[in-house]
């Protein structure tokens, strides 16, 4: 049953669609083989898995094929940083797997024979890669005609090379699964479990109670050798690669007034000629910062709203006309207009107080609830939405604008707050409206459908060689200071800012800071209390002090882990006494949901019906899939003992089982059966595959 259990949760998975095929982007994106060389310098080598070499070359063909892909998919976004090292970690993961499944292939003695490619290409259901490129969309079954004439065409000789060897790859996976699948069954049981989950809904009254009813956190202490012992029980939790921390002053590398007029200056230098261009694709190609920017529909949503009142409030606003310069968001734009629309999807621009506070502590709730009467009174007596939202708005960065968010469509917020703005009249407050984020309190200021259809040319106002230099200095003179009287006291002095990075490992992104090769690189060379030379990146300038290293793979039981750790045992200490509370009141003689409730004013009971036990959705109460799944294991009309709920534990009564009308679950099981078995085969294979790869000899040898 521990297939089923790591399966519940994948139900609406298995029944509409099936995962995607082992390691396939191995299989159908990456056919060549990649067998480690052995006698390779470490010069010419990636890195090695179990003693086998992974050539430069391999990694570098796999990294490079990413970053086009990347590129073609999306034209218009930057190569940045932090897009480089993902594409280096996947590459790097590609190249891992693959090594580690020809060695598989080697140990179970898996090989393929010409005549299995040919069988295999001729079969009625040929490889993945085959039914992909070669299936006639209009009867569903293999075009031979289009198979045999691309096998046959010279020109794509070389493309069918690199096809076959995917094919040979599909195949020897095919077999090392058939090889390690040979007890996978499904059973009538799993089927009739899945069947259940998919379909079975319920009807139940119950009295959630949160965690705090247990008591006040001062009556549940943690103790520090709870904290070590929980630490030591749990550390695959806190395992992690090597890492390093840094204390740092940042110059930040900000165009000057100058940089922008000038900048200025060359966009419109090129106005008119834009104006006058026949071909808008070439000429954007040339002298745009940002490309795809031809025949684009912008609405408001897409400006910053200074920009977006220049861009449709212009009385220009018309066919063949040039807008711009434009100002927006570190950038000039100049809009060459071809059509004005009306925006399929309308924007509108809101305001918003958001309210932090954790809905399992009835502590923070009564805050909260509080914070509210205090602003509806407030609103109602005439004080400025935007005061409030300066003074009391959790969103720290459009507090500052008195709680302004700018033009926005639907999709670009979550449901429930678009719900609200869409639903509304502008001028209109509307809330409290619950969100992921919190509570927010919702100030309608308008709507607009108006939208321009144009091609693009964006400039980046970049800092000068001037200002550049000019910052550069300031840094190599701050360095030199630092590195005579201390970080510290330099920074003091300067009255900069000393910051920290916090823990990071080699390939990641800094909160802040981003991806930077010249810092990870300083860090990992450098010993603790090192002192960086100057950094020049991008955004600025890095003065850094490494403070910390740690090579043991796991995280330090630091203060944060420490508080997290406190946290969860004191979830479970209030766990623990709450549950022995409530399952106190249940068993008392004649208890019943009504009597309890009765006992204590904080109680209610909520009854609900149609609660599915595939997704845990409770109409009236919201999603808890821990209580879902305790509601099916219990018996009809019987008081139940207390079961986990989010933030708390609850009393149950099931009120009855049922089934949607004209339901064949016999049916709906056969429908399943082979896709059951089609997953579990996988599960099995992937469980195999991540053990083969935990317990394997990998070394990294990239910069």
């Amino acid at each position: 049953m521990a297939f089923m259990t790591n399966l519940r949760d994948k139900t609406h998975l298995i029944l509409f669609t099936l995962l995607a095929a082992f390691l396939a982007l191995v299989v159908f994106k990456w056919g060549m083989d990649f067998t480690g060389r052995s006698g390779q310098s470490k010069v010419n080598v990636a890195g090695r898995v179990n003693g086998k070499d992974i050539a430069v070359n391999q990694y570098d063909d796999i990294y490079k094929e990413l970053s086009e892909n990347f590129r073609r998919a999306n034209p218009s976004a930057d190569m940045t940083p932090e897009v480089e090292v993902a594409m280096q970690e996947r590459a790097w993961n590609v190249v891992v797997d693959q090594a580690l499944l020809e060695q598989l292939f080697e140990k179970f003695r898996i090989t393929l024979q010409d005549q299995e490619v040919v069988d295999a290409l001729q079969s009625p259901f040929p490889p993945r890669v085959i039914r992909q490129n070669f299936t006639d969309p209009s009867t569903g079954a293999i075009d031979r005609k289009k198979l045999e004439a691309a096998r046959r065409d010279p020109a794509a000789k070389d493309i069918w090379v690199q096809l076959e060897k995917i094919v040979r790859n599909e195949l020897k996976i095919s077999k090392l699964i058939r090889a390690l699948q040979s007890v996978d069954q499904v059973t009538s049981r799993d089927l009739d479990d899945i069947v259940r989950r998919q379909y079975q809904r319920f009807s139940a009254s119950f009295i959630p109670v949160p965690l705090d009813f247990a008591g006040p956190d001062s009556s549940f202490p943690v103790k520090e050798e709870e904290i070590k012992n929980y630490y030591e029980a749990h550390k695959a939790l806190f395992k992690q690669p090597p890492t390093r921390s840094a204390d740092f002053v940042f110059l930040p590398l900000v165009p000057s007034s100058k940089d922008s007029v000038a900048m200025r200056s060359d966009i419109e230098a090129i106005r008119a000629e834009f104006a006058g261009t026949k071909s808008d694709s070439e000429y954007v190609r040339l002298q745009s910062d940002r490309s795809g920017g031809i025949n684009v529909t912008y609405n408001r949503a897409d400006f910053s709203p200074a920009a977006g009142d220049m861009v449709f409030n212009s009385q220009n606003l018309n066919p063949g006309t040039v807008i711009g310069p434009v100002a927006d968001n570190g950038t000039y734009r100049l809009l060459k207009v071809r059509q004005l629309a009306v925006s399929a999807q309308p924007a509108a621009r809101a305001s918003h107080i958001l309210l932090k506070f954790n809905p399992s502590s009835s502590s923070d709730v009564q805050r909260v609830r509080g914070l509210l009467t205090l602003l509806s009174q407030q609103l109602r007596s005439g004080v400025p939405f935007e005061q409030l939202a300066q003074k009391y708005s959790a969103d720290t960065g459009s507090a500052s604008r008195g709680g302004d968010l700018g033009w926005f469509t639907k999709e670009r917020m979550v449901p429930a707050f678009a719900a609200a703005v869409f639903n509304a009249r502008p001028g209109a407050i509307v809330g409290p409206v619950q969100t992921q984020f919190g509570l927010h309190i919702i100030k309608v200021t308008g709507f607009d459908q108006k939208a321009v259809v144009c091609s693009e040319v964006v400039r980046i106002i970049r800092p000068s060689t001037e200002t550049t230099d000019g910052q550069r200095r300031i840094a190599m003179a701050f360095q030199m200071s630092a590195k005579s009287r201390g970080l510290d006291k330099a920074a003091a002095a300067q009255k900069f800012d000393l910051l920290k990075t916090g823990d990071f490992a080699k390939h990641m992104a800094l909160p802040g800071i981003g991806y930077s090769e010249k810092i990870a690189s300083f860090a990992f060379k450098a010993k603790e209390g090192e002192l960086s030379d100057v950094i020049e990146t991008e955004k600025g300038f890095y003065i850094m002090r490494l403070t910390g290293s740690n090579d043991t793979g796991y995280r330090q039981l630091d203060k944060d882990i420490k508080a997290r750790i406190t946290a969860e045992l004191m979830k479970e200490k209030k766990g623990a006494a709450l549950e022995k509370k409530l399952a106190s009141m249940a068993k008392a003689p004649g208890a019943t949901l009504e009597k309890i409730a009765a006992s204590n004013p904080s109680f209610r009971i909520l009854t609900a019906g149609d609660i599915r036990w595939s997704d845990g959705a409770i109409p009236g109460f919201g999603t808890d899939r821990q209580l879902v799944e305790a509601m099916s294991g219990l018996d009809i009309g019987k008081l139940s003992s207390p079961v986990n709920i989010n933030g708390g534990r609850a009393l149950v009564v099931l009120r009855g089982k049922s089934y949607p009308e004209g339901i064949d679950l016999k049916a709906e099981a056969a429908k399943i059966a082979p896709q059951l078995l089609k997953l579990k085969q996988q599960q099995n294979m992937e469980e195999y595959f991540e053990t083969v790869k935990k317990n394997a000899k990998i070394e990294d040898f990239r910069p």
